[in-house]
This record gives structure tokens, C-alpha cells and sequence, in this order.
């Protein structure tokens, strides 16, 4: 087995190929960073939207204790015009 020198073109070649893996690794790392960013955002923007809903639950009316209220308020009606005249 002889050791051979390796030419200088294989020297350049394993240049260029760690640069681009480094951009490529650099730019992939960019890309998490923004999705962890987004998904950050995106966590704060659901809590909140969250809370406002639940905000919005206890305002309303409820309506079935609405429905009932009516029905009764109606047969109240109806006995006293039945039996008051």
C-alpha cells in the first residue's frame, strides 16, 4: 500500500462541501428559530382567545333558563285571563 498525496482539488472540493453543509445547517437553524417563534406567538394568541371566550360564556344569557322564564311568564298570562274574567 502506498500513501499517496492527496490532490490539491480534493482539499477545495471538501472546502466548498463544508461551507455549504454550514449554510445549510445555519439556514435550518433559522428556520426553527422563526417556527419556535411563530409557535410562541401562536400559544399566546390561543390563551388569550381562550380567556375572551370564556369572558363571553359568563355574560351571556342563557337560553334555556330564558326559554323557561318565558313559559312561565306565558301560563301566568294565560291562568289570569282565564280566571279573571
Amino acid at each position: 500500500m502506498s500513501a499517496e498525496p492527496e490532490p490539491p482539488i480534493v482539499h477545495g472540493e471538501l472546502a466548498e462541501l463544508r461551507r455549504s453543509l454550514e449554510v445549510g445547517v445555519a439556514r435550518i437553524e433559522g428556520g426553527l428559530a422563526l417556527l419556535t417563534q411563530r409557535d410562541e406567538q401562536t400559544m399566546k394568541d390561543l390563551e388569550e382567545l381562550s380567556a375572551r371566550i370564556v369572558a363571553l360564556e359568563h355574560t351571556r344569557w342563557p337560553l334555556p333558563t330564558l326559554a323557561a322564564l318565558t313559559a312561565v311568564g306565558a301560563l301566568a298570562l294565560a291562568v289570569w285571563q282565564a280566571f279573571g274574567r
